[in-house]
C-alpha cells in the first residue's frame, strides 16, 4: 500500500513539473503560507532570482519541500517569468491527550512519541501518527498485553490546528499455561527451568511475574537453556526450534522448545596460544579446566575473562581471548584452544572529570588509584570507581576510557559523576518512639565548599534530651590522605522523664576531642583520638535503682571527671557508601578513660559485616557486634554504702575496687539494634527503692515487689552481643536501592552485667521486615518486629512497629 502511495505521489510531482518549459526566473512569490515565515520556503527552495529552471531542478524543490514535512501540498506554476510557488501547510497539534495507559507512564510514552515525530508544536503527519499506533501496539506486546487497543482520534480546530487524542485499551496480561521442552531427556523439566524467568503461575508469581510473557525473557531463557546444558558436559547441545502459541481469547501463551540434546563430552587437552605476553604457567593458573573434566563452557568463558583481566590490569585495555573448541564426535571428546590477542599496551594520558559542578576536582582526583601517564589497569580503576562511591557525594560514578585519536597506544578516562546533597540546613521536627518528639537546627555539610572537608553544628531537643554538638574534619590533611577532626559537644539526659521504662537518673556531659586518622592500605585505616571531658551524675532516692545510687555514694562523687583515648581500626571493602551489595567492614575501637581520670575503665567495641550478591538481586547481609568494658588501675572505692551486706553481696564498702560506672553500661534492643524490642530495654535490669532494712529491692520474673515502680528498670551491663542477618529485596517499585531498601531480618543479641554472665539460653531473638528511606525529611526506618525468643521479663518491652527519623541519625 506504501509503495502505491509513493508512485502516485512521484507522478503527481512529475505531472506538475512537465508543464514547465525551462526560463529564467525573474522572481518568486508564495502563496498559502500561514504560519511557516517565507524565509523557510526560500531556504529549501534553493532557486534564486537570476536562475534558469529546468523540469529536473523543479522536481527536485518540490521533493524538499514535502520533505520539510511542513506541507501536504506544494505546487510550482508559472506567472510569465514568475515562479509562483503553492503550499498547502499541514496542520499544527495543538494538543497530545493520551487515556488509558496504566502499565506505562503517560511521561514515557510522550517522550517516545516525540522520536517519532509527534509531539504539541509540531506539525501534524498522518503517516507518523500510524508509526505511532504500531510502535505502541508494540511495546505492549512486549509487556504480554496482547489484546491491547489503540485508538488514535484527530479533532480538527480552526487556524489550522489539530488535537489528537490517543485512547488506549491495555486489555489483561496473557498468561503464560505451558512451557514446553521437548527433547530432554538428561535433565527433568524442574531443573532446567529453575532459572527460567519464564514460567507458569505460582504462589510467587504476584511479585516475580514469571507468568507474563515477553519475547525478551523468551529470549533470556533460551541462552539460559543452552547454557543448563552446555556447562553439564553437552557441547553440541543445539535449540532446533521455538513455538510461541496464542489462544484466541489473547489471554493464554503456550510456548515449546524442540532440542537436541547431544552427546557428553570431556576436556581432551587445552592450550594457549597467540602473544601470552607472561610466562604460561602464570597464565595456566588462570585455566578453570583441565584434562578429563566435563565439557563446561562457563569455565571456558570464565577462564577467558580471567586472562583478559589480567591483562588489563598491566596495560593491554583492549586485549581479546577468544576460545575454540574441537569436538571430536567419535570419541567424545573436546579440545580448547585459547587464542590471546593483547594488542598494544596502553598508557593513560589525561583522567578527565565531568559533572563535578560543586565539588572541587582535587577531591576527585586523590582518590584515583589509576594516575596519569602510568600504565591501564583495570584494577585501578575499578578501586577508584569504589572509592569516589565512598565518599557520599555522588548519586553515580562511571568511568569511561576513549582512545586517543592518532595513536594506539594511550587512552584518556572520562570520569561522569551525578552530584547529590552532601550537606543539609535542616530546622525540622521528628520522632522516634524512644525519644518521642525531637526538635533539631542544625547545619552539615561533608563537602564543604566542595574541598571534601566535614562540619556540622546542631542543636537537638526530645522528651529526656538536650544536645548540642560542633564538629570539624579534614580527611586529607596532607597528601597521603592523613586526616585530622575536632568534636565538642554538651549533652543533659535526664532518663527520669520517661517514667518507668528507663532507670530514673540524669546526666550532663561536656566533652572536646581531636582525631588523626592514617590511611595504612587503600581498605585500612587506623585512627586515634584524645580528648577531655566531664560528667554529672544525679540520682534520685526512691526513683534511681538503688544499686546505682549505691554506686555513686561509694563513689564519693557526682562530677566525673575524664582524660579519653581511643584507638580504631576500620577495614572497608563495600563497593558503595549508601546501599552496598558486596564487600564488607570490619572495625575495632579500644577506648579509654585516662590515669587521672575520677574512674579509670576501657571498653572494646567490634564489628564485622559482609554482603553478599546471592542472584536475582537479592543482597545476603550478615553482621556480629561485641562490646565489652571493665575497670583498669587498682581504683577502689572511697565510702561504703548504708545498706552494705557483705553476706548477700549487695552494696559497696570503702577499699573495694571501683566496678565497670553504669552510665558506660552497653544495652540492648531497638529500631537500630535488636529490633521488635523498645530501645535499650534488654539486659541487666534493678528495681527502685530498697528494702525495709535498706538493701536493695531484687526483681521477680522482672517485677519489683514494694517498689516505687511495677517493673525493674533497665540498667544495661558491661558486656553485649548483638548478630544480625539480613536479606535485601528486589523490589520493582524501589530500583533506586540508593534512595531506598526493603529487607528481612533476624536478629539476635543481649547484655549482661559481665561478660562472666554471658549464657546463649539468655539470648533474645526477633524477626520481621524494614524499610530503609532516604527520604527529604531525613533518613528514615520503619520496621515491622516479631519476637520469636525472649526471657522472662521482656513481654512489657515488645514493640512491633518501630519508625525513627528526622535528625537524630
Amino acid at each position: 500500500m506504501k509503495r502505491i502511495a509513493a508512485l502516485i505521489l512521484l507522478a503527481s510531482l512529475s505531472t506538475s513539473v512537465l508543464a514547465l518549459e525551462p526560463f529564467v526566473v525573474s522572481d518568486i512569490r508564495i502563496e498559502g503560507l500561514s504560519r511557516i515565515s517565507a524565509g523557510t520556503v526560500f531556504n529549501y527552495l534553493q532557486i534564486n532570482k537570476g536562475d534558469r529552471l529546468t523540469n529536473e531542478e523543479a522536481q527536485q524543490a518540490i521533493r524538499a519541500l514535502y520533505n520539510t514535512k511542513f506541507f501536504s501540498d506544494v505546487e510550482l506554476e508559472r506567472d510569465g517569468d514568475i515562479l509562483v510557488v503553492k503550499v498547502v501547510e499541514r496542520p499544527s497539534i495543538t494538543k497530545l491527550t493520551i487515556r488509558g495507559n496504566n502499565d506505562i507512564k503517560t511521561d514515557d510514552l510522550k517522550k517516545g512519541l516525540k522520536d517519532i515525530g509527534l509531539s504539541e508544536g509540531e506539525t501534524f503527519d498522518r503517516l507518523a501518527l500510524d508509526r505511532v499506533q504500531q510502535e505502541l501496539i508494540r511495546q505492549y506486546y512486549n509487556r504480554g498485553k496482547y489484546n491491547v487497543s489503540v485508538s488514535p482520534h484527530v479533532t480538527q480546530l480552526d487556524r489550522n490546528r489539530v488535537a489528537i487524542d490517543i485512547e488506549i485499551r491495555e486489555g489483561k496480561v496473557a498468561k503464560l499455561k505451558e512451557v514446553n521442552i521437548v527433547g530432554n531427556t538428561a535433565f527433568t523439566t524442574k531443573d532446567i527451568e529453575s532459572d527460567f524467568e519464564s514460567g507458569t503461575t505460582n504462589w510467587l508469581s504476584w511479585y516475580s511475574k514469571n507468568d507474563q510473557y515477553s519475547q525478551d525473557k523468551l529470549s533470556g531463557d533460551l541462552k539460559k537453556l543452552q547454557s543448563y546444558y552446555m556447562d553439564r558436559g553437552y557441547a553440541d547441545f543445539g535449540i532446533d526450534s521455538t513455538q510461541v502459541t496464542i489462544a484466541p481469547d489473547k489471554r493464554a501463551m503456550y510456548i515449546a522448545a524442540d532440542v537436541t540434546q547431544g552427546d557428553i563430552y570431556h576436556i581432551s587437552d587445552t592450550h594457549l596460544l597467540g602473544q601470552l605476553i607472561l610466562p604460561e604457567d602464570t597464565l595456566r593458573k588462570l585455566v578453570f579446566v583441565k584434562n578429563g573434566d566435563l565439557f563446561n563452557r562457563r569455565a571456558i568463558e570464565a577462564t577467558s575473562d580471567s586472562i583478559k583481566a589480567l591483562l588489563a590490569n598491566i596495560g593491554y585495555a583492549f586485549a581479546k581471548v577468544n576460545s575454540v573448541p574441537k569436538l571430536d564426535k567419535e570419541k567424545h571428546t573436546a579440545d580448547i584452544t585459547w587464542y590471546i590477542q593483547p594488542g598494544p599496551r596502553v598508557y593513560v594520558r589525561r583522567v578527565i572529570f565531568q559533572g563535578n559542578t560543586r565539588t572541587e576536582d582535587d577531591v576527585l582526583r586523590r582518590e584515583m588509584r589509576q594516575l596519569e601517564g602510568s600504565w591501564y589497569s583495570q584494577a585501578a580503576i575499578d578501586r577508584s570507581k569504589i572509592r569516589l562511591q565512598q565518599l557520599g557525594f555522588f548519586k553515580t560514578v562511571t568511568i569511561d576510557k576513549q582512545t586517543v585519536p592518532g595513536t594506539d597506544d594511550e587512552v584518556d578516562l572520562t570520569v561522569k559523576v551525578e552530584e547529590q546533597s552532601a550537606g543539609s540546613l535542616t530546622f525540622g521536627v521528628g520522632y522516634s518512639q524512644y525519644s518521642g518528639i525531637i526538635l533539631s537546627s542544625s547545619v552539615s555539610q561533608n563537602n564543604f565548599l566542595g574541598t571534601g572537608d566535614r562540619f556540622t553544628i546542631g542543636a537537638e531537643r526530645s522528651d529526656y534530651l538536650t544536645q548540642i554538638n560542633a564538629g570539624y574534619s579534614t580527611p586529607y590533611l596532607t597528601d597521603n590522605g592523613i586526616g585530622l577532626g575536632y568534636n565538642a559537644s554538651f549533652s543533659r539526659a535526664d532518663y527520669s522523664d520517661l517514667g518507668s521504662q528507663y532507670a530514673s537518673y540524669s546526666n550532663s556531659t561536656k566533652s572536646f576531642s581531636t582525631t588523626l586518622t592514617i590511611p595504612v592500605t587503600d581498605f585500612d585505616r587506623l585512627s586515634g583520638s584524645l580528648g577531655i571531658g566531664s560528667t554529672k551524675i544525679n540520682t534520685y532516692a526512691g526513683y534511681t535503682p538503688q544499686i546505682l545510687i549505691d554506686y555513686m555514694n561509694a563513689l564519693g562523687h557526682n562530677t566525673i571527671h575524664s582524660w579519653t583515648g581511643s584507638l580504631s581500626w576500620v577495614h572497608d571493602t563495600r563497593n558503595s557508601y549508601w546501599a552496598p551489595t558486596h564487600g564488607g567492614q570490619l572495625t575495632a575501637t579500644v577506648s579509654a578513660a585516662l590515669p587521672g581520670s575520677t574512674v579509670q575503665y576501657w571498653t572494646f567495641n567490634g564489628e564485622a559485616n559482609h554482603y553478599w550478591p546471592i542472584g536475582g538481586g537479592f543482597v545476603l547481609y550478615l553482621d556480629g557486634k561485641v562490646g565489652y568494658g571493665d575497670t583498669y588501675g587498682g581504683k577502689t572505692f572511697t565510702s561504703t554504702t548504708a545498706d552494705y551486706d557483705p553476706s548477700a553481696n549487695v552494696g559497696y564498702k570503702a577499699g573495694q575496687a571501683i566496678t565497670f560506672p553504669f552510665w558506660m553500661n552497653f544495652y540492648a534492643g531497638g529500631v537500630t539494634d535488636l529490633r521488635g524490642f523498645q530501645d535499650n530495654t534488654l539486659g541487666p535490669r534493678a528495681c527502685a527503692g530498697s528494702t525495709s532494712t535498706g538493701g536493695p529491692i531484687q526483681p521477680v520474673n522482672g517485677y519489683c515487689a514494694n517498689s516505687t515502680y511495677s517493673y525493674a528498670q533497665p540498667i544495661g551491663g558491661a558486656f553485649k552481643v548483638l548478630g544480625t542477618a539480613e536479606v535485601y529485596l528486589p523490589l520493582p517499585f524501589l530500583k533506586d536501592i540508593n534512595t531506598a531498601r526493603v529487607s528481612l531480618f533476624m536478629d539476635v543479641g543481649q547484655a549482661y552485667s559481665t561478660i562472666q554472665n554471658f549464657s546463649a539460653k539468655q539470648l533474645d531473638a526477633s524477626a520481621g521486615v524494614s524499610l530503609h528511606w532516604q527520604a527529604p525529611i531525613g533518613p528514615l526506618i520503619i520496621s515491622l518486629g516479631f519476637p520469636f525468643r525472649t526471657q522472662v521479663g521482656d513481654s512489657q518491652y515488645e514493640e512491633r512497629i518501630q519508625f525513627t527519623f528526622g535528625s537524630q541519625f
